[in-house]
């Protein structure tokens, strides 16, 4: 997650702390805070941070912010070496406005948010009512409109509440994201999940080299394949490898595993051409690395099935229980007798 999206998760964080605790509370019209103003190292933007301490909550957010949106600030103004400044960020949802001063670009002040009554008159007729004065604060800090709402909700978004209006607004996820992802043949998309895609990076690029690959996901197996570092790329390799039926739920269980291209490869050396997928799994599971194939080989049992070597290894068959009983003069115990003397405790 990056800087700015972890920034801003806090807020929302807090915001819904304080959506609960105040939501009974008589409706205010005002909030007051600091602000502090540093330097950006982006061309025509600051970083601004705003922050206000209440008897309940502490809410701290920064972010860089392109010069243009806030109202009144100057780049003269922050070249400077001394000046005193006032600025507004104007939404749909209120308007924030700052005072204090600047000295060669850092400084700080107070601001005063003052709510739009009509703001909260457009989101009761849009299903989303009880909106808490800290939670209109944090939508006007995030820029909630009526009309972003009024988006989603045409591309058929299913938004649970309204805390999950600033958590897709957060993320980023825009009306623009959801038909492309509505092109690709995911429908039925909930807030939840396309928060939790946007968090884990399912862009539309990414779905759509798994669907040409003949994939379908879902949103919960997008996010997964994202979670665990399936890439188009490893689905590509697989099918390079003779692997043409390897379904998604089957490639996330071999990132988890670490069941790699080069672990493949390994084995088939070994002899064992292309073990089907849930046995590499199984292999990785259990501890069944080329070093012990080798050396279960070179002590004598030549080539055992997959199978044989996971069997071992559940019951703790090692090469040193093996040389053990060798050493006591059973030469000629197989396999499946090593696995038995194991399980019922023979030779301990």
């Amino acid at each position: 997650m990056t800087r700015r999206k972890a920034l801003a998760t806090g807020v929302f964080t807090a915001a819904i702390v304080c959506a609960g605790m105040f939501q009974n509370a008589p409706a205010a019209t005002t909030i007051q805070g600091g602000w502090a103003i540093s330097p950006s190292n982006q061309p025509g933007e600051v970083e601004l941070m705003l922050f206000r301490r209440t008897e309940h909550s502490n809410m701290n957010s920064s972010n860089s912010w392109k010069l243009d949106q806030l109202t009144g600030l100057t780049a003269a103004q922050l070249k400077a070496a001394s000046s005193p400044v006032r600025f507004a960020i104007a939404r749909e949802a209120g308007r924030i406005e700052c005072a204090g001063n600047l000295q060669s670009g850092t400084g700080g002040g107070s601001f005063t948010f003052t709510q739009n009554p009509a703001f909260l008159q457009n989101m009761r007729s849009l299903g989303f009512d009880g909106i808490s004065d800290d939670l209109v604060f944090a939508m006007a800090l995030h820029d909630v409109s009526t009309a972003y709402v009024k988006e989603l909700k045409a591309e058929g978004v299913q938004i649970s509440n309204k805390d999950m209006l600033l958590a897709l607004r957060i993320h980023n996820v825009t009306g623009q994201y959801v038909r492309e992802m509505k092109t690709l043949g995911t429908s039925n998309l909930s807030g939840d999940n396309l928060v939790a895609m946007r968090i884990h990076g399912v862009t539309a690029e990414f779905a759509k080299s798994l669907k040409d690959l003949g994939y379908d996901p879902k949103p919960d197996s997008l996010v997964a394949l994202r979670i665990h570092g399936v890439t188009p790329e490893f689905a590509q390799d697989l099918k390079k490898q003779g692997y043409n039926s390897v379904s998604l739920d089957q490639m996330v269980a071999m990132r988890i595993h670490g069941v790699s291209p080069e672990f493949m490869k390994q084995v088939a050396d070994l002899g064992y051409g292309r073990p089907n997928i849930d046995k590499l799994v199984a292999m990785r599971i259990h501890g069944v690395s080329p070093d012990f194939m080798k050396q279960v080989s070179d002590l004598g049992y030549g080539h055992p099935s997959i199978d044989q070597l996971v069997a071992m290894r559940i019951h703790g068959v090692s090469p040193e229980f093996i040389r053990k009983v060798q050493g006591r003069g059973i030469r000629k115990a197989s396999i499946d007798d090593l696995v038995a003397m194991r399980i019922h405790g023979i030779m301990d």
